[in-house]
């Protein structure tokens, strides 16, 4: 029994615009020091998967440079590794740019690499998947069930949410086959939600692209998954972790606060065999001085914190000035915050710089963002 992963580095870029305007969904910022993709990529190799294919359709050059040969999660090697799955352009097609506008024709321009895969099996993933998942757990239910497809769910109780952008629901029955998907904006209280992981064998997922060639299909969920059930064998693998799904700027706000929570960070961070793995950079130590005041608040290094900060997120190399206060925000690397200044749910992003005296604020549910290298 082999596996081999799959993950999708810009299904999603147009949830959250604001930050994917220069870079892909897999390298946003999360975390103090890690970028989105990293938790999935961390969860494969944790899990002894050393092959992952990243299906990268534009804006992936930030990715490119944090990902480099692959050494920090240990993926630098001969065979396997990590492999770039750029779009399939060619000088005689004119009529297309090759990049995909779908999940399944995503997975179809991914064709060689599965193809060329010798595993048996296929985790697929989104790369803005939060969580912390033993999957040999998982690919070992779906080994012994001998099914088609598990789907990695969660159930949640979601009573009076509101989605931003629709979720995908899957009911099943006793034995744990699937018996339904849905999509939801709205819930009611306890659902069982898909989390975006997928285990797949790879001879299934061979002839699911020959078909959907064969007859235009172009959507993974309605033409493939939804008339299959009850021809095709596929099963659930219930997840009982912390899971974050990012599908909005309230999302990432809130999947970002939800880090500063300590039952949260043991979940994501405490579990020694299973580190989240990232791009190793050497920063000198953040310095704390005379007048600085932190209270609980994550904090990377190379900052200088001079100022006041409070249930914040702060990403290297930020400066945050004397009389500054920083509370309920996030500042990307190399901000700076000038004395004086006042920030309240703010997401700031790399190299912006706030004034003296100004003061900046949002809300939960509405974040004040301010864009890459600009000066307020």
């Amino acid at each position: 029994m082999t596996t081999a992963g799959l993950i999708f580095a810009n299904i999603h870029d147009n949830t959250i615009p604001e930050l994917t305007r220069t870079r892909s969904m897999a390298s946003v910022p999360f975390g103090a020091r890690y970028r989105l993709i990293d938790f999935m990529l961390s969860n494969m190799v944790n899990s002894g998967i050393t092959k992952v294919g990243i299906i990268a359709n534009n804006n992936y050059e930030s990715l490119l440079d944090h990902l480099g040969t692959g050494k920090d999660w240990d993926l630098a090697r001969r065979s396997g590794g990590i492999k770039i799955l750029p779009p399939h352009i060619t000088s005689f097609d004119n009529t297309t740019t090759g990049i995909s506008s779908s999940r399944l024709e995503a997975i179809i321009g991914a064709a060689n690499f599965i193809n060329r895969c010798k595993e048996d099996y296929l985790v697929m993933a989104d790369c803005d998947v939060i969580c912390n998942i033993d999957l040999t757990k998982a690919i070992a239910a779906h080994d012994k069930s001998g099914a088609d497809i598990t789907f990695v769910t969660q159930t949640k109780d979601l009573a009076g949410v509101v989605s931003a952008e629709k979720i995908t629901v899957i009911d099943a029955d006793e034995e744990g086959r699937v018996t339904e998907f849905s999509e939801k904006k709205v819930f009611e209280g306890k659902t069982r939600v898909y989390t975006n992981i997928m285990i797949v064998k790879r001879t299934y997922l061979v002839s699911i692209m020959e078909n959907s060639m064969a007859h235009g299909y172009t959507r993974f969920l309605h033409d493939i998954l939804s008339r299959s059930i009850g021809t095709a064998d596929y099963r659930i693998y219930e997840y009982d972790g912390f899971y974050g799904s990012i599908n909005s700027m309230e999302t990432y706000f809130s999947c970002s606060m939800q880090i500063l929570e300590p039952k949260v960070r043991e979940n994501l961070f405490g579990k020694k065999n299973y580190p989240v793995l990232t791009k190793v950079r050497n920063s000198a130590p953040t310095r704390y001085c005379d007048g600085a005041k932190v209270t609980n608040s994550v904090i990377a290094d190379g900052c200088v914190i001079e100022g006041t900060v409070e249930n914040s997120i702060i990403f290297r190399g930020v400066h945050v000035c004397p009389g500054a206060v920083v509370k309920n925000s996030i500042l990307f690397q190399d901000t700076y915050v000038c004395s004086n200044a006042t920030l309240n749910c703010v997401i700031a992003d790399k190299n912006v710089m706030v004034r003296e005296g100004r003061v900046l604020s949002g809300h939960e549910t509405m974040p004040f963002f301010i864009g890459k290298c600009i000066t307020v």
